[in-house]
């Protein structure tokens, strides 16, 4: 896959046709990956390379009064990518939606952008809408002199598949919804740092993880987690919270990673979030604590999907 961050129209120099896929696309979840699946079939029909014209971040940064949730993710900038290339994308351009870019009207954007881009067919999710005159897909299929396809709503469990259902699901600590609305395991990247190294002396060392990416994180408790150490995956159970037991008053996030001895210090690692398991509990002993401990490790280990 081919990453081409531009100003602006002018910096486009597409040199292939291609089915243009338009869209946000944070998370990259089912209700996504159904719009890549449809432009993968007309690229392999029609011998065409499948391209995205989308932003790095939100584009309500330039509409609404600034709050600091609007600069978090679903994905890490490097995982989003990775998506994309999964979904069969060959040409990613990134643009950031500047006040400039707003002002740009329907029949500019599609002089200007869809026609630097080559398309000869576009893809849009029902609920698109581009350039200041807030235009749709089925207007695409009006002006546009190539195939446009505007997928419907995907739902489940009677619901729309979303990004903002799968933000609220995370946050609320529902991993099995916001993984099934993905369509693969919700995770959290970072770097293992020392910590109060207490939990080695109950029998329960944790690798403590400093988050390197403005991501979403769930809500705090304990959970059934898989950790990702280079190309190995291990079971683990994992915490976020304050650690109320010892009276921490800072944010951790830590894994209990089972059948696994090293030195993980310095070393980049990608936690899972797979079930809850529970809320995060003040225990008046150390004693109450260890015995909760080995009923958590119990149900991570057993856990299934």
């Amino acid at each position: 896959m081919k990453v081409f961050n531009i100003n602006d129209y002018k910096d486009i120099h597409q040199e292939q046709d291609t089915v243009l896929v338009l869209g946000y696309f944070d998370g990259l979840h089912l209700g996504h990956q159904a719009l890549f699946k449809e432009a993968r079939k007309i690229a392999e029909k029609e011998g065409l390379r499948v391209a995205v014209l989308t932003f790095p971040e939100s584009p309500k940064l330039a509409f609404t009064r600034f709050e600091p949730d609007l600069l978090l993710h679903l994905n890490s900038p490097s995982e989003r990518l990775t998506r994309f290339e999964a979904a069969g994308v060959d040409d990613l351009y990134l643009i950031d939606f500047t006040g400039e870019f707003a002002r740009t009207n329907s029949t500019d954007f599609i002089d200007q952008y869809i026609h630097s881009l080559r398309a000869k067919a576009i893809v849009t999710g029902f609920d698109y809408r581009f350039a200041s005159d807030q235009k749709d897909g089925h207007y695409l299929k009006e002006v546009f002199d190539g195939q446009v396809i505007v997928v419907p709503e995907l739902d489940m469990d009677g619901k729309k598949i979303s990004s903002t259902r799968i933000r609220q699901a995370i946050l609320s600590g529902n991993m099995l919804e916001a993984n099934r609305l993905l369509g693969y395991p919700y995770d959290t990247h970072g770097i293992v740092v020392h910590g109060d190294a207490r939990g080695r002396t109950i029998g329960y060392p944790t690798a403590n993880l400093a988050l390197l990416d403005r991501v979403y994180i769930p809500a705090d408790g304990v959970y059934v987690a898989d950790v990702v150490i280079g190309h190995q995956t291990y079971r683990a159970m994992a915490s976020i919270g304050k650690n109320v037991t010892f009276d921490g008053t800072e944010l951790r996030i830590e894994a209990h990673i089972f059948e696994f001895d090293g030195n993980l210090y310095g070393q980049k690692i990608s936690i899972q979030w797979l079930d809850k398991i529970r809320e995060m509990v003040k225990f008046e002993n150390i004693e109450a604590l260890s015995q909760q401990l080995e009923d958590d490790a119990k149900i991570a280990r057993e856990w299934q999907a």
